[in-house]
């Protein structure tokens, strides 16, 4: 490692810490860029690269007129990082990724069940209705990805909303391959439609089986 580039994410450490030390929150201003020179005996090239690090990681954003001010856009920045993804959709991505689908998807069944509204319910099958009537196929995966984003809302959990919403380019890579086999033989639709009945119903064996056997159909797309 240069010593510029230790010196870069030293300070990016201090200002850091800073901000914990003063309880800056979203709206406070930052010292000024010579303020903060003065205060870490850093140089002002140093001083820039660091604030661009933190605005890159969704930590500050500067204003005209105003100068560094705190934000919260690091969930955005994670998202527009993973956006770019170009990560080979392989038989161990979809493993990891259905994996984790199904530690929130079937394992969140008992809060499903306890917050699932009649409302919601007939959203989801709007929404599978959708996916049945439409031809082109990064739509069609466009509406699953609807589907299974609805059902994770109902939990009224804002981080798995955002870790789907991170996950989405991915997701939706499955789901068009997924898509694009079922979608000849309507095992997508019949699949969303049995898991909704299931929630519906509140039969937890028919949800968790169906919601399983859902996110392990498109394996066989994969070697091994």
């Amino acid at each position: 490692m240069h010593l510029y580039d230790s010196a870069v994410e030293t300070l990016v450490g201090q200002i850091k810490a800073l901000i914990d030390k003063r309880n800056l929150g979203v709206g406070d201003p930052l010292p000024s860029e010579r303020e903060l020179g003065e205060m870490f005996s850093s140089s002002r090239t140093t001083v820039r690269e660091a604030m661009r690090i933190l605005k890159a990681y969704g930590v500050v954003d500067v204003r005209p007129k105003v100068g560094a001010v705190i934000i919260d856009r690091r969930m955005d920045a994670v998202f527009e990082l993973y956006s770019f993804n170009t990560l080979e959709l392989s038989r161990q991505t979809f493993l990891d990724t259905q994996g984790f689908r199904q530690l929130i998807e079937v394992g969140a069944v008992d809060q499903l069940f306890e917050r699932a509204t009649s409302e919601d319910i007939v959203e989801l099958r709007t929404i599978n209705d959708a996916m049945r009537e439409e031809d082109q196929l990064h739509v069609a995966a466009q509406h699953d990805f609807r589907f299974h984003s609805k059902l994770v809302g109902i939990l009224g959990n804002k981080q798995v909303n955002e870790i789907y919403r991170i996950m989405k380019p991915v997701m939706l890579k499955i789901m068009e391959s997924g898509v694009n086999r079922m979608k000849t033989h309507g095992v997508s639709f019949d699949e969303h439609g049995g898991i909704a009945d299931a929630l519906e119903s509140r039969n937890r064996f028919a949800f968790q089986y169906r919601m399983s056997q859902h996110l392990e159909a498109g394996l066989a797309l994969f070697k091994e």
